[in-house]
Parts: C-alpha cells; sequence; structure tokens
C-alpha cells in the first residue's frame, strides 16, 4: 500500500508521530505503525494473563476469609461496602453487574468475577478498600519483599503497581502508541518498563512468569524489531 492512502485510513494526526520519530520516511512510518500493533498486541497477552490471575487469587484470598459470595457480599445489605461512601464508585460498578446477572437468571459468583474491570481489582488496594475487606489482601502476594526504612511495601506500594499497570492497559485499548519516547523518537522503554513491573508481580504472587508465558510472551522479540528500525 502506498503512504498516501495508508495516511487516508488511519489519519495524518495519528502518522505525525511516527513520521517524526522516522524523519518523514514513509515507508519506515507504515512499518513502525505496524509494529507498535504488533507490539501492543504481545503486551496485551501478557496484561490479559497478568489481570486473570490477579484475579484469582485475590478471589482465592477472599474466599478463604469471607466465603464463596464474597464479592457479592460486599455490596448487599448488610455487606462492608453497603453503607460507605468512600467505596461508592466500586460498590456501584459490583451492584450493576449483579443486578443484571441476576435479572437475566445467570448469576453465579464466577460470572461476577468476570466482569469487573481491572481497576476494580486495583481499587482493592486503596486505603478505604483495603480497611472495609479486613486488611488481608496483601496475601495475594505472599512473595513480595519485606519492607523496610526506605520501602514499604504495603498495599499503597501494590495500588501504584497496579495503577502503573492500568495505565498502559487503557493505553493500548485506546489505540495509543507505546513505541515512543520523549522527544518523539522510537524508543520501547515505556513498554519493557511496563512489562518488568509485571513480570516482578507475576514472581511476588509466586507465579512462574517464564513458565505460564511460554509461547505466547514475544515482547523482547517485537521490541528488538523496533530498534532496528
Amino acid at each position: 500500500m502506498k503512504y498516501a492512502e495508508f495516511e487516508e485510513l488511519i489519519s495524518s494526526d495519528r502518522m505525525r508521530k511516527y513520521l517524526t520519530a522516522c524523519e518523514n520516511d514513509t515507508r519506515k512510518a507504515m512499518k513502525l505503525y505496524r509494529l507498535n500493533l504488533k507490539l501492543s498486541q504481545e503486551m496485551f497477552t501478557v496484561i490479559s494473563c497478568f489481570e486473570v490471575i490477579l484475579r484469582n487469587k485475590i478471589d482465592k484470598v477472599m474466599r478463604q476469609h469471607y466465603g464463596n459470595d464474597w464479592l457479592r457480599d460486599l455490596v448487599v445489605s448488610g455487606g462492608r461496602f453497603y453503607n460507605d461512601r468512600s467505596v461508592e464508585k466500586t460498590k456501584k460498578i459490583i451492584v450493576n453487574a449483579y443486578n443484571e446477572l441476576l435479572s437475566s437468571g445467570n448469576y453465579s459468583h464466577s460470572k461476577l468475577l468476570s466482569t469487573m474491570e481491572f481497576g476494580v481489582w486495583k481499587y482493592l488496594f486503596s486505603n478505604a478498600h483495603y480497611r472495609l475487606t479486613g486488611r488481608v489482601l496483601l496475601q495475594t502476594f505472599p512473595k513480595k519483599p519485606r519492607s523496610s526504612v526506605q520501602t514499604q511495601y504495603d498495599h499503597n506500594f501494590i495500588f501504584h503497581e497496579l495503577n502503573f499497570i492500568n495505565n498502559i492497559r487503557n493505553r493500548i485499548a485506546h489505540h495509543e502508541p507505546i513505541c515512543f519516547g520523549n522527544p518523539i523518537i522510537i524508543d520501547t522503554t515505556y513498554a519493557l518498563t511496563h512489562y518488568n513491573h509485571m513480570k516482578t508481580l507475576f514472581q511476588w504472587m509466586d507465579i512462574d512468569a517464564q513458565d505460564l508465558l511460554y509461547g505466547l510472551d514475544h515482547v523482547h522479540k517485537v521490541c528488538d524489531q523496533l530498534s532496528d528500525i
């Protein structure tokens, strides 16, 4: 495909960064655009695995402490989130999903669990949510380092780590590039930094990420291709 046709389909505004990073070489700009899509696909594969495992690890901890319907029980009458305005947004998300499943006659705990967006799991580690869930959720990360004077590996630390991952997840979902540095140059630091954060959190959850992602993880391969443009 010729660049003029490619740009018309993708838009000149979206291609401007790619042209800048490639010093107006249109052939390279198209290649860069395609490789950014490939990197986004590879990163999203890792993010998807991370999100499912995080959700299941949280579920295991909460089941042990609060029973098999703990997520529903947080928001029904008498639940830990029921009358607390500090968790109102999360409560509404859970209640809406629960009511929809209930009205369709399709409720189960696993279905409710799977409808939750990444932000719900992230916010469970924020101050109010962590307090209301009994301060047990750090058990999700049994291999995390011990806190020290320099660094507190507490729920706030985990919240910020999950927020970091949520940011790139949203960036990919909104079709934003992840292959640039500042100034606008080809740079995979942003993607690799987030990738390494996920690998660390896998380790803290006592997961062998290399074994888990065998045959799925090609992030470094695509980053090398980007560096060779």
